[in-house]
């Protein structure tokens, strides 16, 4: 997306967290003071790109977003905003499941813009693959809609290469973005490529050429989770495992003169694919931490001695 969005900051905050909670209640005051206390903090930490979802808090997320930059509306000039669609929850249609239909996606665009009070979307996300997704339909749902400068591109999540590509082949404009779960907890992007021809490698469910489709095709690479829920900066460990990688990532924060929330997104920034780290967390003391990571440049063995302490082993 760097290519398309050369403002674009390394770090993009994710607004999963607000809105108010995943219930039924109304977006309060207070939510839309939460929204722009986090807009300012983010900002003034130079980051500008903001990723939402259409079910984000059922919708509140976005509506409490849009309720603050109404307040403001000079601040969207200084934001590249993204947000995602295609998860529907059970309702009384059916139960869970994901929807590339036309339909679906035009309203899911329509009530998106309308939530968030903005024209158009820097970048639209499919959410999850759609296993009944016809190619023809969905390119075309998306041309019309980038037509009708409804949105500026097109992104997707959870997707592999194979299926990046094959969306691709319909499309006119380039897909920007795949949004993925990586971190230093979650590595089966990493385990793949290094436990290739031999047996470790029959339980990762990473699909393989999914990093290199990306790099070679300017794809950005956005890691969701990419704090693992604090695992090595704070929450309780849960195994030796995880406690032997919070000490060292403690000694690595040490060393470095920063906190232990930089050195955790330091190690997936220094990978060469240019992972761009997504931040969920509503606490402003652990965003600032966060964003720290962006002076921080881990040495190969420090790299690698992360990932070792992490996998429990040595490199095969």
């Amino acid at each position: 997306m760097n290519a398309h969005f050369p403002h674009a900051s390394r770090l993009i905050y994710g607004c999963m967290g607000l809105g108010g909670g995943w219930n039924t209640s109304s977006v309060t005051k207070d939510d839309i003071r939460q929204a722009r206390s986090i807009i300012d903090t983010v900002l003034d930490l130079d980051i500008n790109v903001f990723d939402h979802a259409d079910i984000y808090t059922f919708g509140k997320a976005e509506t409490a977003f849009g309720a603050a930059l109404k307040e403001s509306p000079a601040l969207k000039d200084r934001m590249i905003i993204q947000s995602k669609c295609a998860i529907r929850f059970e309702d009384d249609l059916g139960p869970k499941r994901y929807d590339f239909s036309a339909s679906h996606i035009h309203n899911s665009v329509e009530g998106i813009l309308s939530r968030l009070g903005i024209d158009q979307l820097d970048v639209l996300l499919l959410h999850r693959p759609d296993p009944l997704m016809e190619l023809e339909e969905v390119a075309g749902t998306l041309l019309l809609l980038q037509q009708q400068g409804k949105i500026k591109h097109v992104g997707v999540s959870n997707m592999h290469g194979h299926q990046i590509s094959y969306l691709q082949s319909a499309l006119s404009t380039p897909i920007v973005a795949n949004q993925l779960e990586m971190s230093l907890s979650f590595r089966d992007w990493l385990e793949d490529g290094i436990t290739t021809n031999s047996a470790a490698n029959r339980n990762i469910g990473y699909a393989p050429g999914t990093l290199e489709y990306c790099m070679m095709n300017k794809v950005q690479l956005q890691a969701w989770g990419s704090l693992a829920q604090g695992k090595y900066t704070g929450a309780k460990a849960e195994t030796a495992k995880d406690k032997a990688t919070a000490d060292f990532v403690a000694q690595l924060a040490s060393e470095y003169q920063t906190t232990p929330e930089a050195i955790v997104l330091a190690w997936l920034m220094r990978h060469p694919a240019n992972i761009a780290p997504v931040l969920g967390s509503t606490n402003e003391a652990r965003i600032k931490s966060s964003q720290k990571a962006m002076d921080v440049h881990l040495t190969r063995e420090h790299w690698y001695k992360l990932f070792e302490v992490a996998r429990g082993q040595e490199m095969p």
